[in-house]
């Protein structure tokens, strides 16, 4: 007498369709929870008004970069870390040289780079020499004689007479300077984390029915 045993329906080929079905939820979960987290950091930078340029910077990529794994995961990052860092914990910047750094103020202008504008780039551009004005209460300054343009920038005085001349503060110099706190990326970086198990069981359910 030959028995034979058959089992249906087939378990290993469920198996393989279950796993397969767990890969797909666990990489399409991955994938949500790096751009939700991705898109918390750049409302924050936007929200704290440092601009969407650094907003710009935080960055998302889920691994593996093609195909579906049950070990799937997500990064999230910024291409400008010191400066957001700096932001993120309200960091105490000193000047690298062990001198004084150089605030602008008002009269200085922007740099045409982007961000604040240096004493080198001020004169290069302006075509003045700063002078350093040492004061004993509050921060010394750097100076420029010429005039105030329509901006309130300080430029060159064509004058001969000396009309409208004046000696404009440009840049405030400190030892060192101390950021607000102006982000909380750990907030919401623990928010996605937490929210992972949920996005999975979603996404597995949601294979399931399709």
């Amino acid at each position: 007498m030959r028995l034979d045993l058959k089992i249906t329906p087939d378990i290993a080929s469920m198996m393989r369709k279950e796993i397969a079905i767990g890969e797909n939820a666990v990489t399409a979960a991955m994938l949500e929870a790096g751009t939700g987290l991705k898109t918390a950091w750049r409302g924050q930078i936007i929200g704290a008004g440092l601009g969407r340029r650094l907003a710009n910077s935080i960055r998302s990529q889920t691994y593996p970069k093609a195909g579906h794994s049950l070990n799937a995961a997500a990064l999230v990052w910024s291409k400008a870390p010191v400066i957001v860092g700096a932001h993120d914990t309200g960091a105490l910047i000193r000047s690298q040289d062990g001198f004084w750094l150089a605030i602008p103020l008002p009269a200085a202008g922007k740099s045409l780079r982007g961000g604040r504008i240096t004493p080198g780039e001020w004169e290069r551009r302006r075509g003045l020499r700063l002078r350093f004005v040492y004061r004993r209460t509050g921060p010394s300054l750097l100076v420029a004689e010429g005039r105030l343009n329509t901006k309130g920038q300080a430029v060159e005085s064509r004058s001969k007479t000396g009309r409208g001349k004046v000696t404009a503060p440009i840049f405030l110099l400190v030892p060192q300077v101390k950021l607000p706190k102006r982000l909380d990326l750990a907030r919401d970086a623990d928010r996605a984390l937490d929210g992972v198990p949920g996005l999975i069981v979603a996404n597995w359910v949601e294979v399931k029915l399709g």
